[in-house]
Order: structure tokens, then sequence, then C-alpha cells
């Protein structure tokens, strides 16, 4: 979508498997795993949190709150107009807990909370009712293109002056039962360093998490991180020749050439079958352009 007006990155938080939660500065060293998985490196919530309500959230709530707080506490805005998130798989842990206990209890004598709290929008809403953010309040979930989609809603309303700063996150948590069921289909491997998963081509990648916070806002202001342009989605594409013009097509509308493009940041994660259309593309449209991969 093309924008009319400019849409900024005022502040962020971020809570994920390297240690980079409440640090402005880039880290120098990427933390190191071994296993079928990266889980987050917490914070303490203590400091973030109120200790009577910690107590009453499940991990997902409490990773998305403390980012979402954090990337508050980085900007000059008291409260956002707005409060987006996005989110595959929602929080898993509750929804396993209350499942579990169906079983168990045989369907009888059950507790709510856990099931009020499995809900997919339960981390937005608390994040509202931290900041007493009574404004508009949405949360996506389309699998792989949820925080896009959250995204391009607060593009939308920005655009549309229908609000001046907006709080955009996306969510995700592993636990032990959605890791074990994924690892039926061969999504993730076994005894893998992450700091080798992009040289040792395979089947599968490794599972991760986390909970990430940008305020987006529409006015200029010297504390911005950066501007963001445009933003555009391809989805389900027949072959790689689609992507290709496709980017050729995004680059054009900006009136930008590949030569101009300092860096591009790839979803590679070392799935031999997943990655193939990535090694296609960096062959053939940007041999000279500079790539680059988180997941590692």
């Amino acid at each position: 979508m093309m924008m009319e007006n400019k849409v900024y990155i005022r502040s962020t938080g971020i809570i994920s498997p390297q240690a980079n939660f409440g640090k402005k500065e880039d880290f120098a060293l990427a933390s190191e795993y071994t296993g079928s998985s990266l889980h987050c490196i917490e914070p303490d919530y203590k400091s973030i949190l109120d200790p009577k309500l910690i107590r009453r959230m499940s991990r997902i709530i409490r990773m998305g709150a403390a980012a979402a707080l954090e990337c508050m506490v980085h900007s000059d805005v008291q409260q956002p107009d707005g409060i987006i998130t996005g989110t595959a798989y929602g929080c898993v842990e509750d929804t396993v807990s209350f499942l579990t206990k169906m079983v168990e209890n045989k369907e009888e004598l059950l507790t709510p909370t856990a099931f009020i709290q499995s809900t997919h929008n339960t981390v937005g809403s608390q994040i509202a009712l931290l900041l007493k953010c009574h404004q508009y309040n949405n949360t996506f979930v389309q699998r792989g293109f949820s925080f896009e989609h959250a995204l391009m809603d607060a593009l939308l309303l920005l655009n549309e002056n229908e609000a001046k700063t907006i709080l955009v996150g996306g969510i995700d948590e592993l636990n032990e039962t959605s890791e074990a069921i994924l690892k039926r289909f061969g999504l993730y491997r076994t005894n893998q360093n992450n700091l080798q998963l992009l040289t040792t081509s395979g089947k599968g990648s490794m599972a991760g998490e986390g909970a990430s916070f940008f305020l987006l806002s529409s006015e200029s202001s010297s504390g911005n991180i950066a501007c963001l342009d445009d933003l555009k989605m391809l989805f389900d594409p027949n072959e790689e020749t689609d992507v290709v013009q496709w980017i050729h097509y995004c680059l054009s509308e900006n009136n930008l050439t590949w030569e101009q493009i300092d860096l591009v940041i790839t979803g590679r994660n070392g799935n031999q079958q997943g990655d193939l259309i990535y090694d296609k593309l960096e062959f053939s449209i940007a041999k000279k352009t500079r790539f680059a991969y988180f997941k590692h």
C-alpha cells in the first residue's frame, strides 16, 4: 500500500531469545542455543509490572505486556490512540491448561480463568488495561501473516487521520505441548546449534517465540527511529518468477532500483525446502546486494 502521509517508528520494545530487552544499542554477540527451539530471555517482570498482576498473568501475557510498556517508556507518548496486535497461535499455555483440566475433571468443576485468558486478544486487552487506553483495539490471527495485517491496519488508520499514534505488536509463545505436536510434522530439528543453523541445511528449522512492539506515529519528531515508506504483501505466489516480478514492481513504484538497496532481510531459516525460494531470489535479482537473516 502506498501511503499518502509519512509514518514513523517512534520507539520499540522487544523480548526475544537474544539479550536485548531494554537496550537501545545493538548487542555484540548472539546468544547460543543447542536443541530444537529458541526460548525468550525474559526480564525481571517485577521491575516492570505490578507483582500482584504478575501472579494472574500467563507467560505470553507477561512477555507482551512488558514489551509494550518498554516500547511506551522509550517514547514521549503517554497513551496511544490504538493498540493492534498480531498472533499466529495466541495464548497456547492457557489453552493447553484449560483443555487438560477439562479432560482430567471430566468437564466438571472447571475454573474459568484459563479459558478467559486463552483467547487470542488477551494480550492486547491486558495492555489496554495497563495503559488505561479505551481507544481502538484489534487483534489479527492470520497465521504467518498476523503481524503484517496488524501493521497494515495501523497504517490505514494513520493515513486516514483516525489516529496519530498506534501501538503495534506481534506475539507468540512456545510450550512443551505445542512444540511436541509441531515436531510430528518434521518442522523442527533436534540437537541443532542455532549459530550453525544456516550452514547445516536440512529438513526443518528451530522453533522460536517472542514479543515485539512498535509505536507508530504520523508526526515528525527528532526522536523517531525510522520512516516507514511502504508495505506490500504477496500471498501464495505460483512460482519464484511471480515473486521476482512483484519485487521489481514494489521497487519501481517507489522509484528505486536494486543498486540503491543497502540491505535485504529475508526469512531464510535453514529449512532446505523452504529456503529454495531465497536461493533463487538471491541468485537472480540481487547478486551484489547484501542479504541478512535473523533466525540463527
